[in-house]
């Protein structure tokens, strides 16, 4: 008897399908100059270039057009037609309908033998297309419903109602469009059906077919197609890898741990409740073929009235695993589920009641019934790290946890409580390895938000996540502690690539990691490698706040100023009150020449971060910039006085004195950071505000001894 045929492995990708309506009437050449011109519209679009370089983007022709298919945000092919669309408005030869669709793909082998990518996500997106005229921009309505979830969308959509495709299928179509892009008018084929059918009964949208591949001469074209654009073309070599990782992208697993709910509303403890969801992310983890959305990106799904589906599609995951906890005495009540977020089947469901002494075994339970669900194939050592414990002693644990609730908020006070748990817990157990990593992440995090002298914390965070790694050197967390100490304090730039490159290695998919990574090669000035990594850290967690406000700040010192606006504003969005986002934006804002808004956002990471010392410098900046010395003064004599109470980072006052022309203050201030180790100096080389000092000599010195030139 054969062996079974293993099943395709299906992900969903984002897919924009296009075609020039009237191609077949144009003589052979003019097809070829509005193909041309087609193509150089769509290469010219701000989306498609990101995405491109990304290497989250596979584009192919289809003889009368193209699709591209992206493997990063369900919005990245509807921003794509809006530009597309803008664009088209200056010629209006070319006559083009588009079609969106998130569907399921996989990869296929074609005709030559050759990678390729097909599906009914594929199929879908060019039926919607199918039914629309010149300059429609139609979406499916599965599409339409992740749109609508955020504002800035609303707008645009307007449903269009169903309309019959191939073979009698019947799709749910939301015409996108405004009084500058799209085409407002009905389309005619639903016009004609309209017309055609009177009182005619409501149908059901359609079930969900089985994904199936591109059947007869359109599969063999696109696939021959695929092959002879990715090989033929220049710098074939360097994309067919993009392409390889971005279809690489499209098949990963990935899950979110969600805060666990109380059982009891009244009976609250939400250090348990999140504790739980950490301690399980940390669990799952370990194995290497799912992606587990970080603690920071799920926290904010704490409410008791968190729906889990609509959590699973913001944090872009396949599953979500949800559940209550209660302890009561020396007993613990813990029930979960792990749901399919596509359809919203439950996976697997258990209940335990256990004595709270045994909270490690109801975890280890869990996790293993986890990864049996998702069909993960676990290696040895991953088996024996998911069921690893890191201390048995049940109450240095719960302080540990309470030390990660305190972090987690990411405010000085918060931070500064945290400390005391994690040095407790490991007085409870001195070889709790994770209780050692929580302590240097403390430290570590006071430096950049708390405005202390980097050598009060920074010591000891990197005295912390040595002691463990001394107990687990496999913990990949702790290497990123170093990684960040030994590019913000040390300015061991090769220690710190030699630690983000072994925490990635032993976790490719913790976020942090590539954060960490592309933020030390954005110092370097190593400008794309930092994007690129950055990218992949925001696929891995993509609701992460630290980890899209980072990739701002690379995307504004590689002077990329409205991709960085883009990125920081949308970071925002999660979050109105993430300071450092503002503080960023602000730069980016003053780097545009855009005084007033740079001006709002500077106050408001003041505000918002309790009198953080850069923001308040930084809108002094401004006002020097922008020719109001008088104001800018005032500023600096704040931050002065300030000094005589607390910390403040040399650098805020050097930045100051360069923004006034005082370049002899500038450099003295400069050369007091160097000697304090302050971390803000170890962007000298390419932040944009140090640009009028640049060519000085003494600068340039400074630089150099730092190891940057």
């Amino acid at each position: 008897m054969s062996e079974p045929k293993p099943d395709l492995r299906l992900e969903i990708a984002h897919v924009l399908f296009i075609d020039i309506v009237g191609y077949s009437k144009l003589l052979i050449n003019e097809q070829h100059e509005v193909l041309q011109k087609l193509n150089q519209l769509v290469r010219g679009t701000q989306a498609f270039q990101s995405a491109e370089t990304a290497g989250k983007l596979i584009r192919f022709p289809t003889g009368d057009g193209m699709a591209l298919v992206f493997s990063t945000t369900p919005d990245a092919p509807v921003q794509c037609a809006l530009q597309i669309s803008k664009a088209l408005r200056s010629h209006p030869e070319l006559q083009v309908r588009m079609g969106v669709h998130s569907g399921p793909v996989s990869g296929i082998m074609d005709v030559n033998d050759r990678s390729n990518i097909a599906g009914t996500g594929i199929n879908m997106a060019q039926r919607v297309m199918d039914c629309g005229d010149a300059g429609h921009i139609l979406l499916s309505k599965r599409v339409a419903e992740d749109l609508e979830q955020y504002r800035q969308w609303r707008p645009y959509l307007h449903e269009l109602g169903e309309c019959e495709v191939k073979h009698g299928a019947r799709v749910s179509l939301v015409n996108l469009y405004s009084d500058e892009v799209g085409n407002p008018t009905i389309p005619e084929k639903l016009k004609k059906e309209r017309e055609t059918t009177t009182a005619a009964p409501s149908i059901k949208p359609a079930k969900l077919r089985k994904p199936a591949l591109l059947t007869g001469a359109i599969l063999v074209s696109i696939t021959l197609a695929i092959g002879f654009w990715l090989f033929s073309r220049p710098g074939a070599q360097k994309s067919t890898k993009r392409g390889a990782a971005a279809l690489a992208s499209v098949t990963e697993k990935t899950i979110a741990v969600l805060p666990f709910k109380p059982l009891v509303p009244e009976n609250r403890d939400q250090v348990l409740e999140l504790g739980m969801a950490d301690s399980l992310i940390a669990k799952l983890s370990n194995i290497r073929e799912i992606i587990v959305r970080s603690l920071n990106s799920v926290r904010k799904y704490g409410s008791l009235e968190q729906d889990p589906l609509s959590a699973g599609r913001e944090l872009e995951v396949n599953s979500v695993l949800e559940g209550n906890v209660q302890k009561s005495g020396d007993r613990i009540r813990v029930s979960a589920r792990l749901i399919n977020v596509a359809d919203g089947s439950s996976l697997w469901s258990n209940t335990f009641d256990e004595k709270f002494t045994d909270v490690f075994a109801v975890q280890d339970a869990i996790s293993q019934k986890v990864a049996d669900a998702l069909a993960l194939r676990l290696s040895g050592e991953e088996n024996k790290r998911v069921t690893r414990r890191y201390t048995d002693n049940v109450e240095a644990y719960q302080l540990y946890l309470t030390g990660r609730y305190h972090w987690n908020k990411l405010t000085p006070p918060e931070i500064t409580k945290s400390i005391e748990f994690f040095k407790q817990a490991i007085d409870r157990d001195p070889t709790y390895a994770l209780a050692y990593f929580g302590l240097a992440e403390a430290y570590r995090s006071s430096a950049p938000t708390s405005d202390v002298p980097p050598k009060d914390v920074l010591p000891q965070a990197k005295a912390a996540a040595a002691k463990a790694l001394e107990i687990d050197e496999s913990l990949a967390e702790p290497h990123v502690t170093l990684a960040f100490i030994y590019n913000w304090f040390d300015w061991d730039w090769a220690g710190s690539e030699r630690e983000a490159k072994r925490a990635i290695e032993l976790n490719p998919n913790l976020g942090l990691a590539h954060i960490a990574y592309a933020q030390l090669l954005s110092h370097l000035g190593r400008h794309e490698e930092a994007i690129t990594e950055g990218v992949r850290a925001r696929e891995l967690d993509p609701l992460s706040l630290i980890i899209n406000t980072l990739n701002g700040s690379n995307l504004y010192q590689a002077r990329r100023y409205d991709e960085a606006d883009a990125s920081l504003r949308k970071t925002l969005e999660m979050d109105p009150n993430f300071w450092i986002a503002h503080l960023f934006l602000g730069k980016t804002y003053l780097s545009k020449k855009e005084y007033p808004e740079a001006i709002a956002e500077f106050t408001k990471a003041r505000e918002i971060s309790g009198g953080n010392s850069e923001a308040i410098s930084m809108a002094g900046c401004v006002w020097a910039i922008a020719g109001d010395a008088a104001k800018a003064r005032a500023v600096l004599n704040e931050l002065k006085a300030l000094a005589n109470e607390r910390y403040v980072p040399s650098t805020n006052l050097a930045a100051l004195y360069c923004a006034l022309g005082e370049k002899d203050e500038a450099i003295a201030w400069l050369d007091k950071a160097y000697e304090d180790r302050d971390i803000r100096l170890n962007r000298l080389k390419v932040e944009p505000k140090w640009d009028s000092i640049r060519s000085d000599p003494r600068f340039v010195a400074i630089v150099k001894r730092m190891g940057l030139q």
